[in-house]
């Protein structure tokens, strides 16, 4: 399949995403990087953003919670090309009722070659690549030829 380049500018616009059990050490993390995060667009979704607003002192672009569609907001914003980095501490010891949703998040972030980190290590290691402080062409499937299919509804 032929890929197409996707420029990711200097600044990154970051979505952060964070389970009950993870939003302290989500918040933990955001404070440590506070300064490598700080001149990039970051989203986030239900009450972690008015936190991560009010303990980093930078605005944060606030999403509804994750059960009330927040994380299928993060989605549609990866799709439509508004998201180039998702940061996702979920919690894999708790039962969730949004599942399908969760699971929805991040099949979007797979399909359209978005960085994942889903754990304090490797958010820690990509923020810290320095791919994140430089533009970056994200390869992505071309997928006109999907769009584009005829398919047979007569059979």
């Amino acid at each position: 399949m032929p890929v197409k380049r996707i420029a990711m500018e200097h600044d990154k616009k970051i979505a952060l995403v964070a389970h009950d059990n993870k939003k302290r050490d989500l918040l933990e993390w955001a404070k440590y990087n506070r300064v490598l995060l700080a001149h990039h667009k970051v989203y986030a979704t239900g009450t972690t953003g008015e936190v991560l607003e009010r303990e980093l002192g930078f605005p944060i672009h606030k999403l509804q919670s994750g059960p009330l569609g927040g994380d299928q907001q993060v989605g549609a914003k990866i799709v439509d090309g508004e998201i180039d980095f998702l940061i996702f501490f979920w919690d894999p010891l708790e039962p969730m009722p949004h599942d399908p949703d969760v699971k929805a998040l991040l099949r979007m972030a797979v399909v359209w070659n978005i960085p994942i980190a889903c754990n304090r290590a490797s958010a820690d290691f990509m923020i810290s690549s320095p791919l994140m402080d430089n533009e970056y062409d994200r390869l992505l499937p071309d997928y006109d030829s999907y769009r584009s299919r005829t398919l047979d509804i007569t059979r």
